[in-house]
């Protein structure tokens, strides 16, 4: 009845009616699931203070001088420039005064810089922007949140749009400037 009362495993219940059928004493601490007998109990020391030797372990310098702690790494020089460029840089300074190569180097880096990336065009820009924000109303009408953005998107179009015609009426004038100046005695209305 005090087996079933303290909820013993099965395991436990048969390491405990062992003892009890030889006639042996109960064991104070019965393990759950493990068939081996319970080492004894002795609590490790809290704190054993470790024993230094009178002896110090210092290596001696023999050893320390075999390793390779005081070796060192032999000095290898690596060329960081280009030798040649530095002494015609410096032939072109002593007979000019100036340094010449570096200059034109600079101008051409310069000139193919502008040649590769040339002006975008602010008023294909201004297209793409009003077909950008176009595509995004439709998109937002068609998910039902046209009437949120409806009214903004509009106002960016139209301010897109004047924009617009103010650069087409710069245009125009140049082009009419142009033509008027092409043409000797033309009619200029």
């Amino acid at each position: 009845a005090m087996m079933e009362e303290s909820k013993l495993t099965c395991f436990q219940r048969r390491y405990l009616m062992d003892f009890v059928k030889r006639g042996d004493t109960l064991p104070l601490q019965c393990h759950p699931t493990s068939s081996k007998e319970p080492t004894p109990a002795f609590s490790p020391p809290v704190c054993q203070p470790s024993r230094l030797s009178t002896k110090p372990h210092l290596r001696p310098a023999k050893v320390c001088q075999a390793g390779d702690a005081y070796a060192r790494e032999k000095f290898k020089p690596r060329a960081r420039r280009d030798l040649e460029k530095e002494k015609q840089r410096l032939q072109n300074i002593l007979a000019t005064g100036k340094d010449v190569v570096e200059h034109k180097m600079k101008q051409t880096l310069v000139q193919t810089k502008e040649e590769e990336i040339p002006e975008p065009d602010r008023f294909e820009e201004l297209v793409n922007e009003v077909q950008e924000r176009k595509e995004f109303l439709a998109e937002m009408e068609a998910l039902g949140q046209g009437k949120k953005y409806r009214r903004i998107v509009l106002t960016e179009i139209s301010q897109k749009m004047r924009e617009m015609e103010i650069i087409d009426k710069k245009r125009s004038e140049v082009m009419r400037d142009i033509m008027t100046k092409d043409i000797p005695g033309g009619n200029k209305s």
